[in-house]
């Protein structure tokens, strides 16, 4: 059973996720056992040789991740994470979606793929959650 009733509650939720939503970041779709959150590529996230900051696609990544984690048990805190970053973007917002590989009774386990908007691979990332 989720724990939010519709993907407008979550938002409403996870708009206390100060840093993700003031850097544009939108939780697009959560289901049951996926999240797709995205962001606009803008210079705000440039890093000083122009391209788009680790830590954004990181913290993207970790959006999608909160998203679905705390759908399955809220609440759910990282309890682990790991990020392979693959190529550099070379589109105009970024796109993560996490699904759920593992949901047991004491945590869960999330992979989240970040692409851009042209269907580069940016990322890879695993979650370990801990639910509380």
């Amino acid at each position: 059973m989720s724990t939010f009733k519709t993907t407008e509650e979550a938002r409403e939720y996870f708009k206390k996720d100060v840093y993700a939503y003031h850097a544009g970041m939108i939780l697009d779709e959560l289901g049951e056992d996926y999240a797709v959150c995205s962001l606009p590529i803008h210079e705000g996230l440039l890093n000083a040789n122009g391209g788009v900051q680790g830590g954004a696609i990181f913290t993207l990544a970790d959006l999608a991740f909160a998203a679905l984690a705390n759908n399955l048990h809220m609440p759910t805190v990282a309890q682990q994470v790991s990020v392979n970053f693959l190529n550099a973007p070379k589109g105009t917002r970024l796109i993560a979606r996490a699904e759920i590989k593992k949901d047991g009774r004491a945590s869960s386990v999330i992979n989240v793929s970040v692409a851009d908007d042209t269907g580069r691979d940016i990322a890879q990332y695993v979650g370990t959650g801990f639910k509380l």
